[in-house]
């Protein structure tokens, strides 16, 4: 599979890109599937819910299947949180996997960037950032796009994979 990282500050517009470019490379006929880095905190599950109740009774792991859909919950329960590697590993074949987050990870990446946010550009940082979808033009020698010029850097993403 061909993996492609999505990166940026909270409140940089890094969602909604991904969310644009999901249905823009899916509307050109490739299979797309996404990876999103989630904080420490974040749950899936609802308190209360049957399958949130298995896991809180201990089980290891807990796949919730239905008519439409099935999502596989598994809790690290101490152990370490399973490499970016690892994941890839457990995911269906797709032509094009979209990685939210993995910042510090050596796959190529676009940098999702708002001046307002008042981050600093992490492409300054790291040369796994190929390019910088951004709201104002900057002073980095990266390719740059228009934060919401979606067809662009689909354009620019499907071209380094090779689709």
């Amino acid at each position: 599979m061909k993996i492609y990282g999505v990166t940026g500050w909270k409140n940089a517009g890094k969602t909604g890109l991904m969310e644009r470019l999901v249905s823009e490379i899916t509307g050109r006929g490739f299979t797309v599937s996404t990876l999103k880095h989630a904080h420490h905190a974040t749950d899936a599950d609802q308190k209360g819910t049957d399958s949130y109740r298995h896991r809180d009774a201990g089980a290891q792991e807990v796949l919730l299947a239905s008519g439409k859909r099935w999502a596989l919950m598994h809790e690290l329960r101490g152990a370490e949180e399973p490499s970016l590697e690892a994941l890839l590993a457990r995911m269906s074949p797709v032509d094009l996997v979209l990685i939210e987050g993995f910042k510090r990870e050596p796959h190529p990446k676009v940098e999702a960037y708002r001046e307002a946010a008042g981050n600093p550009l992490i492409a300054r940082e790291n040369d796994t950032v190929r390019a910088i979808a951004t709201d104002t033009p900057l002073d980095i020698d990266r390719v740059q796009f228009d934060l919401d010029d979606t067809s662009a850097v689909a354009d620019f993403i499907l071209q380094e994979v090779g689709l």
